[in-house]
């Protein structure tokens, strides 16, 4: 007896307290904000259909499942991080089947009985998992083609799979992965591509194709200039290629006219253009403009199917996407929402005493706009306790991932804080204008059994392989 007694003890004597203390603030704060928002005077204090009594099951549950994972041997997450993965990816399939259920557009929950889950939420973990299992082996590196390829699938499944379910905002979580990355030795020139690629869908919202073309071809111009230091080469150059381009632009459009239009002859034109460009950089031998021009290649291949993306989306996506671009008047409910933020004042106006939350002019204020409840009941000092407490927690699973002896633990924290500021920056842009609406939830404050339930696994699994025996002596540091 006193030998498991003993054994149990030292599974828990590692787990670091200051991260379990913002685990348990952040949770019980959440639970008091969706108590307020959730309240329904007409029925039992007690009653199961209050929302707030089903979130505080679903404490309960998490907090039993946190505790087995602190009690599990810190070599199985690594010895199983595959295993783990493939599951997620299995769990990700089931809302295709006749267990899924759509909510708001998107087929991205699993329901047994009165049990929503929703396998995104799971699968950020496991994706954790295995690329910290990927990325910490010893003949991993991310200066080889082979070891970005190998990680680009781990993360691409899971993403093509959530897109698929109709539920961007979770797909998109993926993209703060580069955070880990870039933390893991990434080349930051290998970030541009992607960065533009983001830039390139939002500009293809509010400029022309010519123009695009244009801003694009003389940004990657002046990129290389800058790497080269080859500034009147490169700028004559690309008055060159702009001048053939016009050239080309105008015989295609006369040639073919009634046959192509502008679109098309632009594309004819440029195309040209870049080859010509592209064997007078590889004939100079101007590696760097040669290296730009591909990245160029590849950012315009991805304008045209920007119109397709945003038709696939839904109605309500896209006038979300629409009123963020300012290019239609926001009536959603981000209006009332960032109302609602502002009226809380310095103070707030008390727990319960929101008026905009009760009287449900901010839709979906005990879920994915939580925020609003918070900043109008408690106020701007209020919000800021909120955010602290966010804040210090992702800064202490950093601070844990920096102190951990083995690559696994310290990639598999910086996965978890990166996923946190993701949903964070999002959630409280969403609610005050600042980002479109993706519906994501903030983490341990929204409504939402599958959130709850998968960052406390998230934290536990963390918290578990810093209480390993081998980061003892860093814990004391």
């Amino acid at each position: 007896m006193n030998r498991l007694n003993q054994h149990s003890i030292s599974f828990f004597s590692g787990v670091d307290p200051i991260a379990v203390m913002l685990y348990l603030l952040l949770v019980m704060v959440g639970f008091l904000n969706i108590f307020s928002a959730s309240y329904q005077e007409d029925l039992p204090l007690l009653a199961f259909e209050q929302e707030y009594m089903k979130q505080f099951i679903w404490i309960c549950i998490s907090l039993t499942v946190a505790v087995v994972i602190l009690l599990l041997d810190s070599k199985l997450y690594h010895m199983y991080a595959y295993y783990i993965y493939f599951g997620a990816l299995l769990f990700l399939l089931m809302p295709f089947t006749p267990l899924g259920r759509a909510v708001n557009g998107a087929r991205a929950w699993v329901a047994v009985g009165s049990i929503s889950l929703q396998p995104a939420e799971f699968a950020k973990i496991a994706t954790t998992l295995a690329v910290a299992r990927l990325m910490s082996g010893y003949s991993f590196s991310l200066q080889n083609l082979k070891g970005l390829i190998n990680v680009g699938i781990l993360l691409f499944l899971p993403f093509a799979i959530i897109v698929l379910q109709n539920d961007m905002g979770s797909g998109l979580v993926m993209s703060s992965f580069l955070l880990v990355l870039y933390r893991e030795g990434l080349n930051k020139w290998i970030c541009i591509p992607l960065l533009m690629v983001i830039a390139l869908f939002v500009c293809s919202f509010l400029f022309t194709p010519i123009f695009l073309v244009t801003v694009l071809f003389w940004t990657f111009v002046i990129c290389s200039a800058m790497m080269t230091g080859q500034w009147q080469t490169q700028i004559r150059f690309g008055a060159v290629v702009c001048l053939v381009a016009l050239v080309l632009y105008s015989v295609s459009f006369l040639l073919f006219d009634g046959l192509l239009s502008g679109y098309g002859a632009l594309l004819i034109s440029i195309a040209l253009g870049f080859v010509v460009a592209v064997v007078y950089a590889w004939r100079k031998r101007f590696t760097s403009l040669f290296l730009m021009l591909m990245l160029f290649l590849g950012s315009m291949l991805f304008v045209p199917t920007a119109d397709k993306i945003f038709s696939s989306m839904q109605p309500h996506q896209q006038q979300r996407m629409l009123s963020f671009l300012g290019l239609q008047p926001d009536h959603s409910h981000v209006v009332m929402s960032k109302t609602a933020i502002g009226s809380g004042g310095l103070f707030g106006k008390g727990f319960m005493d929101g008026t905009l939350i009760k009287n449900h002019y901010v839709s979906e204020h005990h879920t994915d706009f939580i925020f609003c409840t918070v900043s109008e009941e408690w106020g701007f000092v209020g919000v800021l306790v909120v955010m602290g407490l966010l804040c210090a927690l992702i800064y202490r699973i950093i601070h844990i991932g920096e102190r951990q002896e083995e690559a696994f633990g310290r990639i598999y924290c910086y996965g978890l804080a990166a996923v946190l500021l993701f949903h964070v920056l999002v959630n409280i842009g969403m609610t005050t204008g600042l980002m479109p609406v993706i519906g994501i939830p903030l983490p341990f404050l929204s409504y939402g059994g599958s959130s709850l339930l998968a960052f406390t696994i998230f934290v536990a699994i963390a918290l578990r392989l810093d209480a390993s025996p081998q980061n003892f002596s860093a814990y004391n540091r």
